[in-house]
């Protein structure tokens, strides 16, 4: 998969990236809202599966360059969230994550707006879904920008964060339906 905005390309991982990925995996400022960090070996190993899952799939969380530099920001892409309360049966989530050099420019809204024409026209989806914690005001403002709803409801603790990060346990649960974003970009 490799999509493109005006200053950005969404693609596969390559090998050039793997310092990044670690970087932002286990930066204090970056990972704030989450309860690990990655060592080297741990980033590289998860860099290698979700190359090969988005070779698989055609879709996945991505690198995300800066076409005029090339330099590799972070990532952004559409994944299969298994497990959320919310959606017992599985749903697609766009999620994010960039250096913190890159943070405040508009980068994830741009590449977050083409994820969401690929996933409901290439794709085909109904649905595409995001969280976080609950005070991770910034991710949540992105979803806020590209027409997500807060769905209350769903609001969930995330299984997946260990009882000794209780402050982060909390997410909160925003979806987008093909018609809704359909309606707002003016899309049939």
């Amino acid at each position: 998969m490799r999509l493109e905005t005006a200053r950005l390309a969404i693609r596969n991982w390559e090998d050039r990236d793997r310092d990044l990925f670690h970087r932002i995996n286990s930066d204090e400022t970056v990972m704030r809202f989450f309860p690990f960090r990655r060592t080297r070996a741990q980033a590289d190993a998860l860099l290698d599966t979700l190359r090969a899952g988005n070779e698989e799939r055609g879709y996945g969380f991505c690198a995300l360059e800066l076409k005029q530099t090339g330099h590799c920001l972070g990532f952004a892409g559409l994944h299969p969230a298994q497990d959320i309360p919310p959606r017992p049966g599985g749903a697609v989530e766009i999620g994010w994550r960039l250096a913190p050099e890159h943070w405040g420019k508009g980068y994830v809204t741009e590449a977050g707006e083409e994820l969401l024409r690929f996933g409901f026209e290439a794709l085909g989806l109904a649905e595409i879904v995001s969280f976080a914690v609950r005070e991770n005001e910034p991710s949540i403002a992105v979803m806020r920008r590209l027409g997500m709803r807060h769905e209350p409801q769903g609001d969930f603790d995330h299984p997946k964060v260990p009882d000794t990060h209780p402050h982060l346990k909390r997410h909160v649960f925003y979806t987008l339906a093909r018609q809704d974003w359909q309606g707002r970009t003016g899309r049939a």
